[in-house]
């Protein structure tokens, strides 16, 4: 479900910042792994990570619901990535992390890019899944990924209303596509049963579909990082499953060669792996997540 856990910090006129830590107080002697789940889901979609006692021996991780999501809410129904990605860090100040590394999942990795960009001091890595750097470009049409205007401004479109809706829910429709499109093959009954269930306990009321509604509307609207991450100095680890359907292998290899800037950048192609590529190929992610940190935890 969503996180359980929240504190509030300063941008937007105070965010409540949904979040779940893998232990129950931030342990300064481990290096630590933020990770910022993908449209639609929660800090649950990082359930596989949570359960490697590989990687919890190793790292705090640390699971934070952006703007749209979860248990995140705050008094403004606009934001954007670049807004998810201020709260991230300061949810970081509130805890006392100083650096970390930085995993995103499709959305996700839209934000920590955003991240490494604002504070790269703060940043000691990346770790990009099943994501691209663009917006929703006529380019990025043509290079073969989505056509996400297409498919879901309809829904946008749905969800504006001029007065209050006490009684919304999100429909099936939604929560289909989520899993369908996120999880791919290893979408089963019980998994597409269980984020139905997250969805809909999100997204109901009023403020839920206001929630949601904005949501959409980053992911609709969001500006590009192509002329950005040049600027990007830590080291990327990249990796995209040949079953991503929203944007595929043809984008990702294009835009990894974009991070110029980079100390070390890679790009690894998870045979079968689908969009939501930590939850469908969890132990490909968590010995790349273990790799950078054996690599990079001492510069």
């Amino acid at each position: 479900m969503a996180a359980t856990t929240t504190i509030t910090v300063p941008h937007l006129g105070g965010i409540t910042a949904g979040y779940t830590l893998s232990t129950s107080h931030y342990d300064p002697s481990k290096p630590t792994c933020i990770l910022i789940n993908s449209m639609c889901t929660t800090s649950a979609l990082f359930k596989p990570q949570f359960a490697d006692t590989a990687l919890t021996r190793t790292l705090n991780l640390l699971a934070i619901e952006p703007l749209g999501h979860g248990s995140t809410s705050c008094p403004s129904d606009h934001f954007t990535y670049w807004d998810s990605a201020i709260m991230a860090l300061q949810v970081m100040d509130h805890l006392k992390i100083p650096q970390a590394y930085c995993l995103g999942t499709s959305q996700g990795g839209w934000i920590v890019a955003r991240m490494a960009l604002l504070a790269p001091e703060r940043v000691k890595g990346l770790v990009l899944l099943g994501t691209s750097m663009d917006g929703e470009s006529v380019e990025s049409r043509e290079n073969g990924c989505w056509n996400a205007e297409g498919m879901l401004a309809e829904f946008y479109e749905k969800w504006c209303a001029e007065g209050e809706t006490p009684d919304f829910v999100v429909d099936d429709v939604w929560c289909g596509m989520v899993g369908s499109l996120g999880f791919g093959k290893a979408a089963g009954e019980e998994m597409v049963e269980y984020w139905t269930g997250v969805l809909k306990s999100v997204y109901k009321g009023d403020e839920g579909r206001r929630k949601l509604r904005m949501a959409l509307g980053c992911l609709l609207d969001r500006d590009g990082l192509l002329r950005r991450v040049r600027d990007i100095t830590c080291p990327v680890y990249w990796m995209q499953g040949t079953d991503d359907v929203p944007f595929g292998l043809r984008t990702a290899a294009q835009h990894i060669k974009l991070f110029t800037g980079c100390k070390d950048r890679t790009l690894t192609a998870v045979e079968g792996g689908g969009h939501y590529l930590n939850a469908t190929n969890p132990k490909e992610v968590s010995a790349t997540i273990l790799e950078m940190v054996h690599n990079y935890r001492y510069i």
